[in-house]
């Protein structure tokens, strides 16, 4: 009697101990890899926030050695005659030596919804410590935010 008590108890203790995993994450080289304990189901969106900047910010500096390398100083916008948004963003180098970058601006919503408007990469050449002004307009009258873009040129 007491031997069948303890194997229903082991039993359930098996059941439940499988049953029940823990949602992890585990970080593997580059790629973020997410483990959950469980099949099936509806999930969670993971990190959501973390790496939007480009949904949240007007400019955003697309590698480390930009960011150390660019600021700027100030973003001027403005809508034209003829309902285009113009933008004029003035980008600074903030090292000793001549830095050259590819800058663009992707135009969005007034919900911030991307509307399939967004400029070629251009090269800018900043020399030590100067400071050039990049200037984008839309290409409809639709755009009313946007996000410029700023990398290494390759």
């Amino acid at each position: 009697m007491k031997l069948s008590i303890l194997f229903s108890l082991a039993a359930i203790a098996l059941f439940v101990g499988t049953a029940c995993v823990k949602v992890h994450e585990a970080i593997q080289g580059t790629h973020e890899t997410v483990t959950t304990g469980h099949s099936g189901g509806a999930y969670t969106t993971v990190n959501e926030g973390r790496y939007d900047l480009e949904n949240r910010e007007q400019i955003v500096l697309l590698s480390k050695g930009v960011e150390r390398s660019v600021t700027c100083p100030g973003i001027q916008q403005r809508v034209r005659d003829d309902g285009r948004l113009e933008v004029i963003a003035n980008l600074r180098n903030r090292e000793e030596r001549r830095i050259q970058l590819q800058v663009n601006c992707t135009f969005k919503d007034e919900n911030g919804i991307s509307i399939e408007d967004e400029t070629p990469f251009q090269t800018v050449i900043l020399t030590e410590n100067a400071q050039e002004p990049v200037r984008f307009v839309s290409m409809n009258n639709r755009a009313r935010k946007y996000t410029v873009r700023v990398r290494e040129a390759r």
